[in-house]
């Protein structure tokens, strides 16, 4: 017969042993709040590109509704987390570049709930305005204007304190890169 072993004694919620700082690309959970919103406006801005395509698809609005419940401390990571990732399931299902990136952007966005630099992600919003407007050469520049504009100096701030992204590869690339030098920018 095995011994029954003793009752394994787990740590108290809040000590050291649960708690974790948050890296560079993370941040505070205050930060992720602030740069929350700012990244649900941007994606909300072209997610109609998605919802035309897929209108009983409702995967990237939820997840925009729920990073934005996060903001306001109304919902958890985990949640918004899952929704995230259904929203990106969404961008895959759905066949027009437009609204695959309209997805992607609230994927991102949602995303930034549990990490600061998917804030990022707001160049797909630029990239889908892009991508549904293929005869206006400004309609990239007009989305990113728009969300530079609607960055507060919270967003602002927050920003600042994560690290520059890596090299840019593609128009993605370059527009994140792009958008990062541009919001960090002293005004």
């Amino acid at each position: 017969m095995v011994p029954c072993p003793q009752k394994l004694q787990l740590p108290e919620r809040g000590t050291l042993a649960m708690k974790h700082q948050p890296g560079a690309l993370t941040l505070s959970e205050d930060d992720r709040r602030v740069l929350g919103v700012w990244a649900a406006d941007c994606a909300e801005r072209t997610l109609f590109l998605f919802e035309v395509q897929a209108p009983s698809d409702t995967r990237p609005r939820e997840a925009i509704d729920g990073v934005r419940a996060f903001a306001r401390g109304e919902m958890r990571i985990g949640m918004v987390r899952a929704l995230s990732a259904r929203a990106h399931a969404a961008a895959r299902e759905v066949g027009d570049p437009a609204a695959v990136a309209a997805a992607r952007a609230a994927g991102h966005a949602a995303a930034v709930a549990h990490m600061a630099a998917h804030a990022r992600g707001v160049a797909y919003a630029a990239k889908a305005a892009g991508l549904a407007a293929p005869h206006d050469p400004t309609a990239v520049a007009n989305e990113v204007h728009w969300q530079l504009g609607h960055a507060s100096p919270a967003v602002r701030d927050v920003v600042r304190r994560l690290p520059p992204p890596t090299r840019p590869a593609g128009m993605l690339g370059a527009l994140i890169s792009d958008m990062h030098t541009r919001l960090t920018e002293n005004e």
